[in-house]
């Protein structure tokens, strides 16, 4: 079910389909602030969208050389991964002896 919002305003008439989870999110945030749908609506859209001009700055990954060697095959780096661990903890089994 989807429901449909017509907002009509001296300057702007704007038709909006909401998902019926988020329709009904806004009906229980304007009955708890005991304020209009549309009133609802504007408040929302206005904090999330003052949300986003906070400053915030783009997540940037840091990324860096592996140092692969030629022949290592990443396609299947949780298994290389896995065999180096199994290695070393043999190597770490042995100087115990």
């Amino acid at each position: 079910m989807q429901l449909t919002c017509c907002c009509y305003d001296a300057s702007v008439r704007t038709t909006v389909t909401l998902e019926p989870d988020i329709a009904a999110r806004l009906n229980r945030l304007a009955v708890e602030r005991g304020t209009s749908f549309k009133a609802t609506i504007n408040a929302t859209l206005r904090a999330g969208l003052d949300a986003g001009d906070a400053g915030s700055k783009p997540y940037r990954e840091v990324t860096r050389n592996l140092g692969l060697q030629p022949g290592i095959d990443l396609t299947k780096a949780l298994r290389l991964a896995a065999e180096l661990e199994d290695e070393e903890t043999v190597r770490k089994l042995e100087l115990r002896k």
